[in-house]
């Protein structure tokens, strides 16, 4: 069976690729150069119109117009074309494999224009999930969780949380899997609540024998488009009134979340005969904002609250006091 799965491989790869030298068909499908060869022997005996050149410039080629018609997608390579953009995340779902065979078959079949069009796509645009300065996360029961989602049954899980008590057992009915910021969560139902937890605080997980229905209504991008503006508003609670330079101001775009951008840049008034302008942005807590508006250094000053302004006063005048200054 793996076998026959190689041959079909070196034909589609020939039928996209055009000319491939026996070391190139080895590197793509991890055998040796001597298997290829024996395979290439094999596809000859079974009437396959290709020939090889010698050479520096030689490989292996199929006759112009043949094309195999052994490009079916199988059920599990044409869901994983939605992951195929994201080969990190689909091979620790365990597709990596079955996107990449996907992908060949796909190529395989398209017109040789839209096929040349698909590869300068694939050659000049990449994207990479996870975000800067960040190690991946250790994911161990991510297949299962998925396997849960795809089946629709039940799992029992051990959850690390942070608030005591940090260890809960909770049963999940888990409707989606997300991936933001190369973080992974499952979107579940927890009794008669929807929630969210994050795959890599699951202690353990054991699957439940028994199954549930989906709501047809439910919509996993709906719901965490909801989940994610609810939680980056309860984390905005406050408000501070902040002077920034011209300076500041710009650096504001590099150094703040989008939703303080924008606060920013709604509120700002008109500048001072030194350039300088007022802003209005929300504010997580006293102690968040102080490490926040320290990274502006001099370029900004905190007008209110009060506490916030004595805060950053106070780190400020230890900083100085450290530096001996």
């Amino acid at each position: 069976m793996m076998r026959a799965s190689r041959l079909v491989s070196i034909l589609l790869l020939l039928q996209t690729r055009g000319r491939m030298t026996a070391r190139e068909l080895a590197d793509r499908l991890e055998v040796s150069a001597r298997t290829i060869y024996r395979d290439i022997e094999s596809l000859h005996t079974a009437g396959i119109p290709l020939y090889g050149d010698a050479g520096p410039n030689g490989g292996y080629q199929l006759l112009d117009g043949y094309r195999t018609r052994l490009t079916g997608l199988t059920g599990d390579e044409a869901e994983s074309l939605f992951l195929a953009a994201l080969p990190g995340p689909a091979a620790e779902l365990g597709l990596g494999a079955v996107v990449a065979a996907a992908q060949l078959k796909l190529m395989a079949a398209l017109p040789v224009e839209l096929r040349d069009r698909a590869g300068r796509i694939q050659e000049r645009f990449h994207l990479d999930a996870p975000s800067w300065y960040r190690d991946p996360e250790p994911v161990t029961h991510l297949p299962a969780v998925a396997d849960a989602v795809w089946d629709s049954h039940a799992i029992q899980i051990r959850y690390r949380r942070w608030r005591e008590p940090e260890e809960v057992e909770r049963r999940l009915e888990p409707y989606g899997l997300v991936l933001k910021a190369g973080r992974w969560y499952v979107v579940a139902r927890c009794g008669e609540q929807i929630r969210t937890y994050r795959v890599s605080q699951i202690l353990a997980l054991h699957p439940l024998p028994s199954r549930f229905t989906r709501p047809a209504s439910f919509s996993l991008a709906g719901f965490w488009r909801a989940y994610t503006e609810e939680f980056e508003a309860s984390l905005r609670r406050g408000q501070a009134c902040v002077r920034l330079s011209p300076a500041g101001f710009e650096r504001l775009g590099h150094l703040m979340t989008p939703g303080v951008v924008s606060a920013a840049a709604a509120s700002a008034s008109e500048p001072d005969e030194a350039g300088w302008v007022r802003v209005t942005v929300p504010i997580e807590s006293v102690s968040h904002a102080t490490g926040e508006f320290l990274r502006l250094g001099g370029e900004m000053e905190i007008l209110s609250p009060p506490e916030l302004r004595e805060s950053v006063a106070a780190a400020a005048a230890e900083i100085a006091r450290r530096h001996g200054c």
